[in-house]
């Protein structure tokens, strides 16, 4: 008998192989007493020493790595150095209590902290687990832990993964993933959507799955098939395999069956992930996210060194479309120099555009540095702000880049901005809808909060309602609507969007063969009727439900 486990599914794939479970923990020897007081200033050292050696090691994957993967490692080494928990851990040291005991209780306490804020914040807890347990085995003189390396191809299960864990997958032997938590636009959904890994995430029942049991994940439907026989499994992994190859020799560019383009682009962070979407089917870069250059600095990087570092995505994108947004520093990207501690609720704090609040000349130094790399180019670069929220901000903005000979956007992240669209495009050349915070501001969801995966599921109707409604105003000023965030890389949701009005999808390089080979294949009247089967539905199963009855009755 088939028992079927569900989850949400946020990387497409069907793969059937014998489970791994990955649970990381560095177990405490037994406290002994204290320390004697003249141990203490050098055991605290040697966690300061510790903790360095972490961080570095984070740092150290972010070079190995690229786009979203640096980043979220760029980040973890960030946290990996806060004060908020470094400091009431020398503290214990001080007072007597032996390094790793004293790491691992500041963690904790610092964990549970997160914990009970709930939303964003409680997503750090995975990270910070991650740090708790290398910080510890470095102070008892273990190996850091790390992921099962199995001698077959397997499925890792896992409550959670930290960036560091997913980004060391081995994807050899690491065939798909599958977490108890996590959620759509989770650390562990992003990187695996990059490495083009099936994934499901947000799967409640994971627990009674068990070492070494087969099942058949897949990563499109959200399930994991427990009990299915070699037979049936060998039959649904081959024709997924026949799908690849298809996919593999969709050569771009974008458009609908019948000839309506629809430009392609990927999410890119720096110069490495850049060119190697160029080698792939991209027709440009939709998203640009400059925080890499800022994460890894400890003060702000100056105009000539900013512009050098914008130039290698620029490079690789030469004569194609580059838009770059400026930096969105804040909540899950702490940037040394720019984040403000001790904010209640940073997701809805001062972040992206309203660093121009706290921090004047930041962001215009930044544009002179976008300006400076892209001299002499056609087109040039393309600058969007995020977390725009009113008109007043969207124009000011755009004056500033217009002042620089820059083409200026303005992201659709904030709810009021998006009923506002057709004021602000008359402000701006162009905007993009960023669906992951739109989907969580419009929700009143984090969207990084696994319990609420349901609702920060882009699919949501009044999701979609607001980015018809954009679009719309898109078309009536004449000007491009993109949508830049994860929703963009969902094959039958990009049907959706384009039918809704948006004119360019923006992604993880790795998806779009998937997005624009299903979009070949299907006509811009197909997609209208598609779209307008999705603005009748009621709830986001309604809508996936709606689409697939659409697709598989309208013709093209």
């Amino acid at each position: 008998m088939v028992d079927v486990v569900n989850g949400t599914g946020v990387v497409g794939g069907v793969v059937h192989a014998p489970v791994v479970w990955f649970r990381a923990s560095v177990p405490l020897p037994p406290l002994e007493g204290d320390l004697p007081e003249d141990h203490r200033e050098a055991e605290g050292a040697r966690l300061k020493e510790a903790v360095e050696a972490v961080a570095l090691g984070y740092e150290a994957r972010a070079a190995r790595a690229s786009g979203a993967v640096s980043e979220v490692l760029v980040a973890t080494a960030t946290l990996a150095r806060d004060r908020g928990w470094t400091r009431p851990a020398g503290k214990y040291v001080r007072g007597g209590t032996p390094a790793p005991h004293a790491a691992s209780r500041a963690l904790d306490e610092f964990i549970a902290m997160l914990s009970q804020l709930g939303g964003l914040m409680a997503e750090r807890a995975t990270d910070l687990r991650d740090i708790r347990d290398r910080v510890t085995a470095q102070l008892l003189g273990m190996p850091e832990p790390g992921l099962p390396r199995p001698d077959r191809p397997m499925i890792l299960l896992a409550d959670d993964l930290a960036p560091a864990d997913t980004a060391d997958l081995d994807s050899e032997r690491i065939v798909a993933l599958a977490t108890r938590l996590g959620g759509p636009t989770s650390h562990t959904a992003i990187i695996a959507r990059q490495r083009s890994l099936p994934c499901v995430v947000a799967v409640a029942g994971l627990a009674e799955v068990a070492e070494g049991e087969e099942i058949l994940l897949d990563g499109e439907a959200g399930t994991l098939h427990r009990g299915v026989d070699t037979e049936s499994a060998r039959e649904l992994v081959a024709a997924d395999r026949q799908r690849r190859r298809i996919l593999a020799g969709w050569t771009g560019p974008g458009r609908t069956a019948d000839g309506v383009p629809v430009q392609l682009l990927a999410n890119v962070a720096d110069g490495e992930a850049a060119r190697a979407a160029a080698a792939g089917q991209a027709e440009g870069v939709g998203l640009f996210r400059t925080e890499l250059s800022f994460l890894t600095a400890r003060e702000e990087p100056s105009v000539e060194e900013q512009a050098a570092t914008y130039r290698e995505v620029l490079d690789a994108f030469d004569g194609h479309k580059v838009v770059v947004r400026t930096l969105d520093a804040g909540t899950d990207k702490p940037v040394p120099f720019a984040t403000m501690a001790d904010e209640p609720n940073p997701a809805l704090g001062v972040r992206g555009n309203r660093l121009r609040l706290t921090h004047p000349g930041l962001i215009d130094r930044q544009l002179d540095a976008i300006a400076l790399a892209g001299e002499g180019r056609e087109p040039g670069p393309w600058v969007m702000a995020p977390m725009v929220a009113t008109i007043d901000e969207a124009r000011d903005f755009a004056s500033a880049c217009r002042s620089r000979g820059l083409k200026v956007g303005v992201m659709i992240e904030v709810p009021a901005v998006a009923l506002m669209a057709d004021a602000v495009l008359s402000e701006v050349d162009f905007v993009s809808i960023g669906t992951n915070d739109l989907t969580q501001y419009v929700m009143a969801a984090d969207r990084l909060a696994p319990e609420l995966a349901e609702l920060t599921d882009p699919w949501q109707p009044a999701v979609l309602r607001l980015i018809h409604h954009t679009a719309q105003a898109g078309q009536r000023a004449g000007k491009p609507v993109g949508v830049c965030g994860e929703a963009a890389a969902d094959p039958r949701l990009a049907c959706v969007l384009v039918g809704l009005g948006v004119t360019s999808l923006s992604m993880a390089a790795a998806a779009v063969p998937e997005v624009g080979s299903m979009l070949g294949r299907v006509s811009s009247a197909q997609c209208a009727a598609v779209a307008a089967a999705a603005l009748k539905a009621t709830s986001a199963a309604d809508t996936r439900e709606a689409v697939a009855e659409a697709l598989a009755a309208t013709p093209g």
